[in-house]
């Protein structure tokens, strides 16, 4: 198996997605060749939409790209993705209570809970999305994938940009169509529903990737990967206990369960549909496949997820976010446990994004046998 037929997906999760960086950084110090890409199928949704797109633009330099991602993700401020200062804060608020209030009276409700024109502002500045072309003509890279989710259509729509010859696709709910990515591709598959802005791009207005996203394994296939690695944003794996609740859950708790379901179980779905495919592709000899004409083909994966509770390290460093958030958060129940999940895709601050990182630097050099065998560097 040739590595052009590797993919990475990287899932979404907001601030989650640090831990991201932190299995990259530690891929890099396994790969004997840091500058060589061993990516070219690149697929990001959400907050891993602008990972990934990041290192589709460095793809001819694996190892800067990782270093790019770190020096980024470990300096993080909220004041860089979103407006947190008192008096956003505030018109924010009274916008929304006036809705709430009064809403029949005026046409125009808010947008969004918060204004992360900040992030435009940052990716502008620090990616140049022009490189991926290059690199693709480099053969650096194969093709990366960005999906976004239409409020109008109900569609989950996959952005690719690629080598010549690649097609999209159209399935139930789910559209790949060819492009060239832009900084409105990632805005708007990092927008996070209620709390950032939908984008409009060509005739439609697009919110955050893993929305409706039965099957965020697809586009990786649809591109042509037979090998996927997979990186999560929550633990995947069930819990035996299931804890007494006898308090009646906060707001934040209902919200940040709600968001949970959007970024993780979709995934954990598709990976589990994946592994019966395969058992079933197993069964089934190679030359009857061909003489059936089967596109089904085996994927061979490997999942790397968080090995600790990720709102539990969002709820012990909750203080790091500015005061007006944490006031906001506070109000409606975020800034304890119980109520980490949300603030967990709020908190771009140092102490937990580097937390995040130093995380997925240990959950994958812990599986170091597994990732070289994935890789092929044993």
């Amino acid at each position: 198996m040739t590595a052009a037929r590797t993919a990475l997906i990287l899932t979404g999760g907001g601030a989650r997605a640090g831990y991201q960086v932190g299995v990259l950084k530690a891929i890099r110090e396994l790969l004997p060749e840091p500058r060589r890409n061993p990516f070219p199928i690149l697929c990001g949704t959400s907050a891993g939409a602008i990972n990934a797109a990041s290192m589709a633009a460095s793809a001819e330099d694996f190892g800067a790209g990782v270093d790019n991602l770190v020096n980024v993700w470990e300096n993080f401020s909220a004041h860089q993705v979103y407006r947190a200062d008192p008096v956003s804060m505030g018109i924010s608020g009274a916008r929304w209570v006036s809705t709430l209030a009064v809403g029949w009276l005026t046409r125009n409700s808010p947008r969004s809970l918060l204004d992360n024109s900040p992030l435009r502002d940052l990716l502008r500045d620090s990616l140049d999305l022009g490189r991926i072309a290059r690199a693709i003509a480099s053969g650096a890279l194969h093709s990366v994938s960005i999906t976004c989710s239409g409020y109008s259509s109900g569609q989950s729509v996959t952005f690719f940009q690629g080598r010549s010859g690649i097609e999209g696709w159209r399935r139930s709910q789910r559209v790949g169509t060819p492009t060239e990515i832009s900084l409105d591709h990632l805005m708007a598959s990092s927008a996070i529903p209620f709390i950032f802005p939908a984008v409009h791009i060509n005739r439609e207005w697009f919110g955050d990737g893993s929305m409706r996203q039965v099957a965020p394994v697809s586009p990786a296939i649809h591109l042509g990967a037979h090998k996927v690695l997979v990186v999560g944003a929550g633990r995947m794996a069930e819990e035996n206990a299931r804890p007494r609740g006898e308090i009646y859950p906060s707001l934040a708790q209902i919200a940040g369960h709600a968001l949970s379901s959007i970024f993780l179980d979709s995934m954990s779905v598709d990976l589990e549909r994946m592994n019966r495919i395969n058992k079933t592709l197993s069964l089934i000899p190679e030359a009857v496949r061909r003489e059936e004409g089967t596109s089904l083909r085996p994927i061979e994966m490997l999942t790397i997820a968080p090995s600790q509770r990720l709102d539990h390290l969002a709820a012990s460093q909750a203080k790091a976010l500015p005061w007006p958030v944490r006031g906001m958060l506070r109000g409606i129940g975020a800034m304890n446990e119980n109520g980490g999940a949300l603030t967990s895709y709020l908190l771009f601050e140092r102490p937990y994004t580097r937390a995040l990182i130093d995380l997925g630097y240990a959950d994958t050099l812990a599986r170091r046998d597994e990732v070289r065998q994935f890789l092929d560097l044993s």
